[in-house]
């Protein structure tokens, strides 16, 4: 039988560590993960998810791939927290096993209205008709709400035979859905207002300085104050057509 206080705080870690991922507020957050055991217990498998950002303006979701060149994290120190990520699902799967209950292959998390909710799925991944570039993208238009009209022929001739397949289909899942309360957690970016800084928190405590006493003859007058915000605005145009450019990592899988 299922250990409800184990799975609860498994629940409970996968969620802070999502929240501390992501490295503005965001609205709704949907993760996909899979487990395949091969010969000699051995585990493979992939992981990605999305956030959608908060704010009327930011509708399209963000992939985790995007998130290091985005806010100019560490992409090696980031990488290392979405393998922790990964290796807490497999904890989760484990108790399963522990429990001797049956075993979910691939899982959807999605968390909205600070509502926490798991679906186990138990298909046999290897012996499925789609890839898994396949499966992204059913997996994408299911729960990304992304339109048929802003596939790609190939992507749209892929959803159109899962539709297909899926009316004469009954596949098994399991739902488990929790309430959540507010978490003050603090995540992977600390921000500098004047001047955007990112970067990953020290295991250690930072020491607060004391703030900067600026003389007055140094203080900035309005003139200066403007070639500050127009050299500013230069960056933001800069940074926005490297964001474009990020772009076309949209579609990457994280094997594992």
């Amino acid at each position: 039988m299922l250990n409800g206080a184990k799975l609860k705080s498994i629940y409970a870690k996968i969620q802070t560590q999502l929240f501390y991922m992501i490295p503005e507020k965001w609205d709704r957050i949907y993760l996909y993960a899979a487990v395949v055991e091969k010969m000699n217990h051995l585990e493979t498998g992939e992981m990605f998810f999305y956030y959608y950002p908060k704010g009327l303006l930011k509708k399209n979701p963000v992939n985790v791939y995007e998130v290091p060149a985005k806010f100019n994290v560490d992409e090696n120190a980031y990488m290392k927290l979405v393998n922790q990520l990964y290796d807490t699902i497999q904890l989760l799967r484990k108790e399963f096993e522990k429990a001797e209950e049956r075993v979910w292959t691939n899982l959807t998390i999605s968390i909205v209205n600070l509502k926490f909710q798991i679906e186990y799925n138990y298909e046999d991944l290897q012996k499925s008709p789609y890839t898994n570039e396949e499966r992204h993208i059913i997996w994408q238009y299911k729960y990304l709400d992304y339109p048929m009209e802003k596939l790609s022929k190939k992507e749209r001739k892929v959803i159109e035979n899962y539709l297909l397949q899926e009316q004469f289909e009954n596949k098994e899942t399991k739902n488990h859905t929790e309430n959540m309360y507010p978490k003050n957690i603090h995540n992977i970016v600390e921000y500098n207002q004047e001047q955007v800084a990112y970067a990953l928190p020290q295991n250690k405590k930072r020491e607060e300085k004391e703030p900067e006493v600026v003389p007055e003859e140094k203080k900035l007058d309005k003139y200066e104050l403007y070639k500050r915000q127009k050299e500013a605005e230069k960056h933001r145009e800069i940074f926005n057509s490297l964001e474009i450019q990020e772009k076309i990592k949209k579609n990457q899988i994280l094997n594992f």
